[in-house]
């Protein structure tokens, strides 16, 4: 099972992170801490796994992580979970984040922290594996873009009901009338 999810930069600033079980806000804040310090101070040509720190497990639990540019993505898991498919797991997020960001950097994952977090959702729930097909998770993705897009318009569709009322050729008193005062308008109108 996966225990945690972080991503962060070369200088530990956390970018993404997903707990699967329960830490306190300062326990989750030194845990990242940690992690960064255990996988940082490793060289490029060193396996990546490792044994999780003390705080994220100890012994118990592994840290399979990858590091792309200025990027560190660290999954943290129990024995049960297997490293190379965890690291595939891994490749499989970030190709998907660089689909739908096109060319994905750090900036991506701040300024769009709810698309990341819903992609991620994609792939994992509750500390499971959900999906590892990325054209699955990519065509998921795209239907939810499409539904926002259509809530927006019709969120924006009364301003727009609006905007052509009055720039229809109508008499100026109809296109004064209010809305609480449309009964009477009515009894009062004269065509």
């Amino acid at each position: 099972m996966i225990k945690a999810i972080l991503v962060f930069n070369n200088h530990g600033k956390p970018r993404l992170s997903k707990f699967y079980q329960y830490f306190d806000e300062n326990l989750q804040q030194q845990i990242i801490k940690e992690t960064f310090q255990l996988v940082s101070k490793r060289d490029d040509n060193v396996c990546n796994f490792l044994e999780g720190g003390s705080l994220i497990g100890g012994s118990d639990y592994k840290l399979i992580y990858r590091h792309y540019a200025t990027l560190y993505f660290v999954f943290c898991v129990d024995s049960s979970e297997s490293e190379l498919g965890i690291l595939d797991l891994i490749q499989v997020f970030v190709e998907t984040l660089d689909k739908c960001f096109e060319n994905v950097c750090e900036l991506d994952l701040i300024f769009h922290a709810d698309a990341v977090h819903h992609i991620l959702s994609e792939l994992v729930m509750g500390g499971m594996v959900l999906q590892t097909n990325m054209n699955d998770i990519i065509t998921r993705i795209e239907d939810q873009n499409k539904l926002i897009k259509q809530e927006s318009g019709i969120s924006a569709a009364p301003a727009r009901a609006v905007s052509v009322v009055k720039s229809m050729n109508i008499p100026q008193q109809i296109k004064d009338i209010k809305l609480p005062d449309l009964p009477q308008a009515i009894k009062d109108l004269k065509f």
